[in-house]
C-alpha cells in the first residue's frame, strides 16, 4: 500500500476507540514498528490529534471530537455504502475489484459492535438484477477513463441486428446504465451529432491521441432520457386509449417508463392514456401484449385489431415452424 493508504489505515484503527500500542498497530498492518512511529509523527504533523499515553496501559488514541469528523463514517453511512456496493456489483460496475477492496477496508477498520451491526444489516439486503456480462468490464473501464480524460475513440460498432461492424470515431461524453444495459453517449464524427451506443455491440476499440472538450453542463443522463421519451411527448395527432383490467396489472401498466408519461386519469378499474396516433399503431401493442388477459382495451377499436393481428401472426409463425 502507499504511504497515504497506510496512514489512513492507522487512522481507521485508532477510530475504533481503542488505545493501541505501536506494536499492535504494526502487527495489524503487517509493517515494521519503526514505520508506524514515522506515520504517527506524520499524522501529528498534519494536525491529527493523536494522544500518546505512556506506561503499562499506554498507547495511541484519538481525541474524541476527531472520531466524529466527517472523514470517518457512522453506522448509517457505513451501511448505506455497503448497500450501494451491492447494487453496483449486481449492475455490472466495471471497477468491481476496487470496490471490493474499499468495502474490505471499511469493514476492517471498525470495532466489534460496528461490525456486528453492519453484518446484521447486510444479511437481509439482497439485489437481484439480470446477469451482467463480465466480458464488458475491461471495455467499460476503458470507456470511463476516456470519458474522464476526454480521449477520442475509434470503435467497431454493430448497429441493431446487422451482422457486420461499422467503424466509428466517437468522443465519449458519458456512460449510462439503463434497464440492465450499458450505453455510451458520444459525439459521432460520422453522423456529426450526439448518439447513444450500446456497449455490448462494440467490437474492437482503440484510444486515439486526439482529445475533445465535452460541452459545458452536458448531461449524458438527460440526453439519453430525452431521446427515449421524445416519442412519448410527441402529440401531433393525440388520441385516447382506455384500458380496464386487474388492479396490479394496471399498476404495472401505469408505472411503465414509456406509458406512464402519457397517463391522463386512473381509477381502480381503468387507466386512460393519451398518445400520438402513430405511436398507438407502432409502440403500444408491443407494450400491451405481455399483459395477456390481465387487461382489456376498451378503445380505440383499431388497437384491439392491431393486438389481434400481432397475436395471429405469432400463432401462424410458430405453427409453421
Amino acid at each position: 500500500m502507499s504511504k497515504a493508504d497506510n496512514m489512513l489505515s492507522i487512522l481507521w484503527l485508532l477510530q475504533t476507540g481503542k488505545r493501541l500500542t505501536a506494536k499492535q498497530l504494526a502487527e495489524a498492518l503487517e509493517m515494521n514498528i519503526r514505520t508506524v512511529y514515522r506515520y504517527i509523527d506524520a499524522l501529528c504533523a498534519s494536525g491529527v490529534p493523536i494522544v500518546a499515553d505512556s506506561g503499562h496501559n499506554g498507547g495511541y488514541s484519538l481525541l474524541q471530537p476527531f472520531t466524529d469528523a466527517p472523514l470517518l463514517f457512522d453506522l448509517n453511512e457505513q451501511k448505506s455504502l455497503i448497500h450501494a456496493a451491492v447494487f453496483a456489483q449486481e449492475a455490472g460496475y466495471p471497477f468491481g475489484e476496487d470496490l471490493d477492496r474499499a468495502i474490505t477496508k471499511l469493514k476492517r477498520y471498525t470495532n466489534e459492535e460496528q461490525r456486528g451491526a453492519i453484518e446484521r444489516h447486510s444479511r437481509g439486503f439482497d439485489v437481484i438484477l439480470p446477469p451482467a456480462n463480465p466480458l464488458l468490464a475491461s471495455m467499460l473501464q476503458e470507456l470511463e477513463i476516456s470519458v474522464a480524460n476526454e480521449h477520442t475513440l475509434i470503435v467497431d460498432y454493430q448497429k441493431n441486428f446487422q451482422t457486420e461492424y461499422q467503424t466509428r470515431q466517437i468522443d465519449p461524453y458519458g456512460l449510462v446504465h439503463w434497464k440492465a444495459t450499458w450505453y455510451v453517449v458520444a459525439f459521432c464524427h460520422l453522423r456529426g451529432d450526439i448518439r447513444s451506443f450500446r456497449v455490448d455491440r462494440i467490437g474492437n476499440m482503440t484510444r486515439t491521441d486526439s482529445t475533445f472538450q465535452r460541452p459545458a453542463m452536458f448531461s449524458a443522463r438527460h440526453y439519453f432520457l430525452s431521446s427515449l421519451l421524445s416519442d412519448a411527448d410527441r402529440q401531433e395527432k393525440p388520441i385516447s386509449i382506455k384500458i380496464i383490467g386487474r388492479k396490479q396489472a394496471l399498476n404495472d401498466l401505469c408505472g411503465h417508463w414509456f406509458l406512464g408519461r402519457t397517463l391522463v386519469e386512473r381509477t381502480n378499474e381503468e387507466a386512460h392514456f393519451q398518445l400520438d396516433e402513430q405511436l398507438v399503431h407502432t409502440h403500444v401493442p408491443h407494450i400491451l401484449l405481455p399483459f395477456g388477459k390481465a387487461i382489456r382495451v376498451q378503445e380505440p377499436s383499431f388497437l384491439k385489431d392491431r393486438l389481434a393481428a400481432i397475436a395471429a401472426d405469432l400463432l401462424h409463425y410458430y405453427q409453421s415452424t
